[in-house]
């Protein structure tokens, strides 16, 4: 297993595969192995979600106190441009972000750590992703950044004028100002 530090406690991990004439065999997550590397979570839930189209983005989402959710990322069809942004309360890096694209043909994943907001944008139609949360899904603590927040900046890889597809809600999320305003981190 490989594992890069991207900067801000989020980590790229390419498991180790093992191919032969059927195809291949890997472990993708093991507990020791990722203690190893600094990944102690206990994850309790595993969502999956497929994106029939190209620039489909979803996020940017985290969930607040006292359910906030560490993640680990992985692309089963397809490939995206994952984005984490810090959002943990008192951090000199508050609204900074991380960026990597992730793919089934790289076999990489990322971990998140709890307090970021976490987001991303299909790079090609019928994406499916994978992903491992340290909590469980909890509504009351669910909250959303826009995606386009100017004080973010996230650098998208879409063209000039280009708008993704959005679900309404991600469409009508609040800006980091107001998320911060609202005192949940």
């Amino acid at each position: 297993m490989e594992v890069r530090d991207l900067g801000l406690g989020v980590k790229e991990i390419t498991p180790r595969r093992f191919s032969d004439a059927r195809g291949f065999f890997a472990e993708t997550w093991q507990r020791g192995r990722f203690a190893d590397a600094g990944i102690d979570v206990d994850w309790v839930q595993e969502n999956q979600s497929l994106s029939a189209d190209t620039h489909v983005l979803r996020g940017l989402h985290l969930q607040v106190s006292p359910t906030p959710q560490a993640k680990l990322i992985r692309v089963l069809r397809g490939r995206i441009y994952d984005v984490a942004v810090d959002v943990r309360p008192g951090s000199p890096s508050l609204g900074k972000w991380i960026s990597c694209v992730l793919s089934a043909e790289a076999f990489n994943q990322l971990y998140i750590p709890a307090g970021f907001a976490h987001g991303f944008l299909t790079l090609e139609p019928g994406v499916e992703v994978m992903y491992k949360v340290s909590a469980p899904y909890a509504p009351n603590c669910e909250r959303g950044i826009i995606w386009s927040d100017t004080d973010i900046a996230i650098d998208w890889p879409l063209s000039p004028g280009e708008l993704p597809l959005l679900s309404e809600k991600d469409g009508t999320a609040m800006s980091l100002a107001a998320f911060v305003a609202s005192g949940e981190i």
